[in-house]
């Protein structure tokens, strides 16, 4: 399909524009917790680091995702290449494994102590917003993109279907770190099949019986599959502690701090 190298950046950016400010707009209207950080002091700190790490990737990565699977595609490379199916049924394959495979660098960055020290840059915001989503450390994002260049190769993920769930992804990460409140029952029902807002935020919590669960970003039944889903926290998802214990202090957060943190902490993520 021509049109992807061209046009995806644009793709990318009007979705993203666009489900950043229908979940703002929906926290406004509808929150699930009381902030007790103002935003001026947390924003600022969030969305410096995605504007960071875009450059960053920018300046040190000359290639992206969809160029990988351009590659990879007109080489026939991966698994997907190698089997005779449906078309239509091999992008939903494709985009399912693609997001089992986020559910599994999910769980090596919490149990893995040297990616825990980038990973946990995500979980020390104290409040848990649409902009949480978008907290991450530079090097854990680009240690993200070669996995995912490996995932796409060893696969054979088209270009397609890298921008759809790359759309996706970013979609959900915005939905279900949204502090919004859903009825109950649509939360029921709707967790049955993709992580919600409640479902992910047991996943923030401070205490490691809980930020060590609930790792899916899309899809709600591979926590399930696997022994990691937690319905809810033990606090109750108005009482809960957000963040790390260790950092209870938001001003040792601060942008300096996030970026050095990783480079002078041991602290071992611990059940």
């Amino acid at each position: 399909m021509p049109f992807i190298p061209t046009a995806r950046f644009m793709v990318r950016l009007i979705s993203f524009i666009t489900i950043f400010a229908l979940i703002i707009f929906w926290e406004r209207i509808a929150p699930k917790r009381k902030n007790h950080i103002p935003r001026t002091k947390r924003w600022p700190i969030n969305i410096g680091a995605v504007v960071l790490n875009q450059l960053l990737i920018k300046i040190l990565i000359p290639f992206s995702a969809i160029e990988i699977a351009l590659i990879t595609t007109s080489n026939n490379w991966g698994i997907l290449h190698q089997i005779t199916i449906d078309s239509n049924l091999k992008i939903i394959i494709g985009l399912l494994l693609l997001d089992l495979s986020i559910y599994f660098q999910h769980l090596c960055f919490h149990y893995i102590p040297i990616l825990w020290r980038f990973h946990q840059i995500h979980h020390l915001d104290q409040e848990f917003d649409l902009t949480t989503g978008i907290r991450f450390h530079p090097i854990e994002i680009i240690i993200s993109l070669f996995y995912k260049f490996a995932i796409i190769i060893f696969l054979g993920i088209t270009p397609f279907q890298v921008l759809i769930f790359e759309i996706i992804l970013n979609a959900m990460a915005m939905f279900n770190h949204g502090n919004i409140r859903l009825p109950f029952l649509v939360d029921k029902y709707l967790r049955i099949i993709l992580v919600t807002p409640d479902m992910h935020r047991v996943h923030h919590s401070v205490l490691p019986k809980e930020f060590n669960r609930n790792f899916g970003f899309n899809f709600s039944f591979w926590d399930r599959l696997f022994k990691t889903y937690k319905a809810d926290p033990q606090a109750g998802q108005l009482k809960m502690q957000i963040g790390q214990i260790d950092y209870p202090d938001f001003n040792q957060t601060g942008a300096l701090r996030l970026l050095t943190l990783p480079f002078i902490t041991r602290r071992k993520n611990s059940e």
